[in-house]
């Protein structure tokens, strides 16, 4: 019987870089949220950049 929860035991997959990514922003707390608004803000200022240079000029 030890044999199959032997087994069993070592069949089981390391938790997902998903799993840990969570894991680790819960732990860091604000620290992480913070970074996640800071890289949110720059990246909708690059995408608005980028919508307003690249804005044909098309002429009425």
């Amino acid at each position: 019987m030890k044999n199959k929860n032997e087994n069993i035991e070592k069949k089981v997959a390391p938790p997902s870089f998903i799993k840990l990514a969570m894991r680790n922003m819960v732990r860091k707390g604000s620290k992480s949220i913070s970074h996640f608004s800071i890289t949110f803000i720059v990246l909708i200022g690059i995408l608005i950049l980028l919508a307003t240079v690249g804005k044909p000029n098309i002429p009425v």
